[in-house]
């Protein structure tokens, strides 16, 4: 059976994505950018810090990581609640030792039950980015875009209400966008997105209502691709990280400074039998000299400032 003629005539159909939000830009040919205090590597941690409702919402879709029996799901609930209780402390107490400031990817809920974990992570110099409002606050293709606009505004709003500070950055849960979350990102005054992973340093995206800039957040490399879904140990994460450090070290001698992007989830990296191997992993890297860690709004501002 042949096909209908009329699937050769898609009109978006040309090089590169088939949209107009940025143009085709080959990674090795781009002008080379330098990190501060001569950083060849910067490392953005980005912590995702979640509230799992205990029933799931399925509409649009079901979140990674959600619950997964039949309710009351007690068991998937307090494994997640974990990463409130405990997780997220050995994570921060990890970076403080080293000194690294990161974005902690944060549902509003968060800042409404947990104020005080809030104000911890302030205290810390870390950066609130908006996470939507719950993990059942999914956005998808087909979503109304007023519904999707109140979302993005109620999360903006309850954070800065219990921060004092407007999110500059953005994370939808799994990455997942509808074709006017872009647009709904810019309106509401949010100065960059994590959502799209096509590069490895952050980019110009345009939408009809002005630019807004993307970093690219890496799925691959995330303690729960590794870790939950590979099923593989934090001594095969951490040699993955290296392996990933190692490589982007060696390009930016000839290309520029790099970036790496390192995605945690407290309720997975924050075990007792995962925190050791951790924390080595992050004090190696602070040994080396060509190697930063850097808040998303710090490699925004950075990056902009060289286009």
């Amino acid at each position: 059976m042949s096909l209908d003629p009329s699937y050769l005539e898609y009109p978006k159909r040309h090089r590169g994505m088939d949209h107009d939000y940025y143009s085709y830009s080959k990674f090795f040919s781009r002008k080379a950018i330098t990190w501060p205090d001569a950083r060849k590597l910067m490392i953005w941690p980005v912590v995702s810090l979640e509230y799992f409702p205990i029933v799931p919402n399925d509409v649009p879709f079901r979140a990674p990581g959600h619950m997964q029996t039949a309710y009351p799901d007690y068991r998937h609930y307090t494994a997640r609640e974990y990463g409130t209780r405990i997780g997220i402390y050995r994570l921060l107490g990890a970076f403080e030792k080293v000194g690294a400031k990161v974005s902690v990817a944060t549902n509003s809920v968060i800042a409404e039950r947990y104020p005080l974990l809030i104000q911890e992570i302030l205290a810390g110099g870390h950066e609130i980015i908006a996470h939507s409002t719950d993990m059942n606050g999914t956005i998808a293709g087909g979503m109304v875009e007023a519904e999707e606009r109140a979302l993005i505004a109620d999360s903006l709003g309850s954070l800065e209400k219990f921060t004092g500070t407007r999110p500059r950055g953005w994370l939808s849960i799994a990455r997942s966008q509808s074709f006017n979350t872009a647009k709904l990102l810019v309106e509401a005054g949010v100065d960059y997105m994590c959502d799209w992973v096509n590069d490895e340093l952050p980019y110009a995206f345009q939408t009809e209502a002005g630019a807004i800039t993307n970093i690219p957040l890496n799925h691959e490399l995330s303690d729960r691709q590794i870790v939950n879904v590979q099923q593989q140990s934090v001594d095969s994460y951490a040699q993955q990280m290296t392996d990933a450090a190692d490589w982007l070290l060696g390009e930016a001698d000839r290309f520029g400074a790099r970036m790496l992007p390192m995605h945690l989830t407290p309720y997975i990296m924050g075990l007792p039998y995962r925190i050791a191997a951790f924390e080595k992993l992050i004090a190696d890297f602070a040994e080396r000299s060509e190697i930063g860690f850097a808040r998303g709004d710090a490699l925004v501002d950075s990056w902009s400032s060289q286009q």
